[in-house]
């Protein structure tokens, strides 16, 4: 499946079991030389009564994520599709906690979900990172950390991506956004909806083609420096999220679509 070209493989683990999800995670996301994707998702149910269902993300190399927007999307489609449930708001647990999906279904087909994704983190905002001679950006946690980097040349990402995630300022690694607005000002100055172009480095797996927790980051960072007020169309790679950081609660809104590719059996040597 995918969410705006963010493709990983789904399996349902309440069917069958896989003992190795890391070293799966390898092999099988191999482009080459296996399926080919930006990692492995599991579908499970929840082991506590607050969730209905829980899901575990492995990425590229094998290393395993806290949270993903776009694997929560597709597992939402997933879950009411294939008749594992009839609800149209599901509680999922992540490793970030527990995400509520909100489904829009029309004639039994899910055509789009909103995820709430909970609180942006934002102690230790505004840091500095002497690469290169990139000039600073916004860290910004959606429940795995982001670095947002508000630029004209969003494409540094192939250059830079991968030295930014490694560097010592983040000692567990981050994701990377570079972010170039494509809003204009409002006849009173005053910042409306924003638009931005976004390309992603997301923390082991590379360059993806979208990323909803990045997606979310970038929305943030840019209402809090002012770029943007609290919805923003994010559009990346694979297509375009719509965010909306909500006063009321702080929480942030994440709604975008949901994907099959294909579904089919492999045997894990």
């Amino acid at each position: 499946m995918h969410g705006c070209g963010n493709d990983y493989i789904y399996v349902n683990v309440m069917e069958c079991t896989i003992e190795n999800p890391a070293v799966a995670a390898i092999c099988l996301s191999n482009r080459h030389k296996g399926i080919g994707s930006d990692g492995l998702v599991l579908i499970d149910r929840s082991p506590i009564p607050e969730a209905d269902f829980s899901m575990r993300i492995f990425n590229a190399d094998g290393s395993e994520a806290m949270m993903c927007g776009n694997a929560s999307r597709c597992i939402g489609k997933y879950l009411y599709e294939r008749g594992l449930t009839d609800k149209t708001e599901i509680r999922l647990l992540t490793l970030s906690g527990i995400k509520t999906l909100l489904l829009s279904v029309e004639s039994d087909t899910v055509k789009s979900v909103t995820v709430d994704m909970g609180e942006p983190l934002l102690d230790n905002m505004e840091q500095f990172v002497p690469t290169r001679g990139l000039v600073g950006g916004t860290f910004v946690s959606m429940g795995n950390p982001h670095y947002v980097i508000f630029t004209e040349d969003v494409d540094q990402v192939v250059e830079k991506g991968h030295v930014l995630e490694h560097h010592p300022a983040f000692p567990q690694r981050s994701n990377i956004e570079f972010a170039a607005s494509l809003s204009i000002f409002s006849q009173s100055q005053e910042r409306q909806d924003g638009a931005f172009r976004v390309r992603v480095w997301e923390r082991g797996s590379g360059i993806t083609q979208a990323c909803g927790t990045g997606a979310c980051a970038t929305a943030v960072a840019a209402c809090i420096t002012g770029r943007a007020g609290r919805k923003s169309n994010i559009v990346m790679d694979g297509g375009t999220l719509v965010i909306e950081w909500r006063e009321a609660d702080g929480h942030v809104l994440m709604t975008g679509p949901a994907e099959f590719v294909f579904d089919g059996e492999i045997e894990i040597s």
